[in-house]
């Protein structure tokens, strides 16, 4: 998708976008100049994960919301299961949301897993089996988003279409009642 398909349109959460995009860059730059500066393990593992797990959080409680228009968490239940839980804006309000805001959140939401997934890959040639574990936690936390959001936004377009199964059903009910009625 090309950003200048949408002319004349800016990014309506430059603020936000900007911190959605911080927080991915922050731990990704930290962990691969790190590796350059920094002899500490302990200090690269610590700091590498805190950036990640703030971007966990930036994306699922905030730049999700107002970004994409969509927010997930998961619950256990009584019986010990995992319930996945969805929330969207309605479909108007799915409709105004800025396409560059949400081309900036999907597109960093996935490409920040490939370079984790990336360096993965370097760190098992390396055979770096400590870094390896850095890069599990990070690469976790950015698919548990990616899954997250994924599922809500199917729930999102599901629910859109059951709004417009039951609005159509709804003006044919009237319709005949109203047709059926006057005879």
């Amino acid at each position: 998708m090309d950003l200048n398909q949408y002319p004349g349109e800016n990014y309506a959460n430059p603020r936000t976008c900007f911190f959605h995009v911080l927080f991915k860059a922050s731990s990704l730059a930290f962990y691969i100049l790190s590796a350059l500066f920094i002899d500490n393990f302990v200090i690269i593992f610590v700091v590498t994960v805190l950036l990640s797990a703030l971007d966990f959080w930036v994306v699922k409680n905030v730049s999700g919301r107002i970004l994409v228009g969509l927010r997930w968490w998961n619950e256990i239940n009584d019986l010990g299961e995992s319930v996945w839980k969805f929330e969207s804006l309605d479909q108007e309000s799915l409709s105004r949301l800025n396409k560059k805001d949400s081309w900036l959140f999907w597109w960093t939401l996935y490409l920040t897993a490939v370079a984790w997934f990336i360096l993965g890959i370097f760190s098992l040639i390396r055979f770096q089996a400590d870094y390896c574990l850095i890069i599990g936690v990070c690469l976790t936390l950015s698919v548990a988003n990616i899954i997250g959001f994924t599922k809500c936004r199917k729930d999102a377009k599901k629910q859109i279409q059951q709004f417009a199964s039951q609005t159509i059903a709804s003006q044919v009910s009237s319709t005949l009642q109203s047709a059926f009625s006057v005879v």
